[in-house]
């Protein structure tokens, strides 16, 4: 039985959301040609619902971490789109004070703990973070994400594991969008069907369809229900696609047209949208104004971003260390 049902509501909310998402990053695209931001960036078009899905099954508390493909999940946990965007820009309103870019940004107060860009680092810290939890006491989960590269990682055998030992409420989400960078599952694995490495450490596991939010809801509602009795982990493969490249200097061409429209074709943004007004949940002047208000919320963080100033050169030397007045050699 669903811990957090779907309803009209749910679908509503996922359809913002995950819009929000797709503009945002649509936008963050277009400046990162003007050269507004800089160093590199992942989008996160085409992968929307993984996240959207996991939302709804979570609970205030419970936390994120994630690789460096990392806006749409800050979006999701509440951090607003002004201070992701000042982030990006290296802004010093950003989340991380424009000390982490695209690639790192973090918000404690929304249990975000991070963009991570060694790839398969972020596994260990997840489990550490439910660790926490367990030790305090609490029924929080963290949902850990990873790529389909990073599961190669040794890390992430050590981790799992651990995490089976010990119990650890944590949900490790393999986001499989087809290719590690610009290379293919099929050619950096043997097994194919990842969510199967789970099986090797007696760890509940299973694919998901990634383009559903409802199926990625309903797995990751069960596995966040297991995670709060004390019984463990769930490895979760999401099957996805990225409609852009890996990063913004990816050309893409890796991959056939028709593979990109087949996914398209499934496009869990028009499948929200087409879902709503076919159960009638809500009209195409519902739609328009949720498309409006979004559009708003994004150029509001293009324009916050612009208007914010550069951190200053002394910030160089704090939150480094917890010591606060730590005797740097300045010379």
């Amino acid at each position: 039985m669903s811990a957090v049902e779907i309803n009209k509501d749910t679908w509503l909310k996922w359809f913002e959301s995950m819009l929000l998402m797709r503009k945002f990053e649509e936008k963050t695209g277009q400046l990162y040609g003007q050269q507004k931001i800089r160093g590199f960036c992942h989008l996160y078009i085409g992968q929307e619902a993984v996240v959207a899905g996991a939302i709804s099954a979570m609970q205030k508390g419970d936390s994120m971490i994630t690789t460096y493909r990392d806006h749409a999940h800050a979006l999701a946990l509440g951090v607003s789109a002004d201070s992701i965007m000042a982030e990006m820009y290296g802004k010093a309103t950003g989340c991380s004070k424009g000390k982490g870019g695209s690639m790192h940004m973090f918000s404690k107060e929304h249990n975000f703990y991070g963009g991570h860009a060694i790839v398969g680092g972020q596994i260990p810290l997840g489990a550490g973070v439910a660790f926490a939890e367990k030790y305090k006491g609490t029924d929080n989960v963290n949902i850990c994400y990873m790529g389909d590269g990073a599961v190669r990682q040794g890390a992430l055998n050590e981790t799992f594991n651990m995490a089976m030992l010990w119990k650890l409420p944590v949900i490790f989400v393999c986001e499989n969008n087809g290719y590690a960078m610009g290379t293919s599952v099929q050619r950096t694995t043997n097994m194919t069907d990842i969510y199967k490495i789970g099986l090797g450490f007696d760890m509940p596991c299973a694919p998901v369809d990634g383009m559903d939010p409802v199926a990625v809801h309903n797995a990751m509602d069960e596995a966040i229900q297991r995670a709060r009795k004390g019984e463990g982990p769930t490895f979760l493969e999401m099957r996805t696609y990225r409609y852009r490249g890996h990063s913004m200097s990816d050309p893409a061409k890796y991959r056939t047209k028709e593979e990109l429209e087949d996914y398209k074709a499934k496009d869990p943004v028009e499948h929200a949208r087409e879902t709503i007004l076919k159960e009638k949940y809500a009209d195409e002047a519902w739609i328009e104004e949720v498309e409006a208000k979004v559009k708003a919320t994004v150029d509001q963080a293009v324009k916050f971003a612009e208007e914010s100033p550069w951190p200053e050169a002394s910030e160089l030397y704090k939150d480094v260390y917890m010591t606060e007045n730590y005797p740097y050699v300045m010379d």
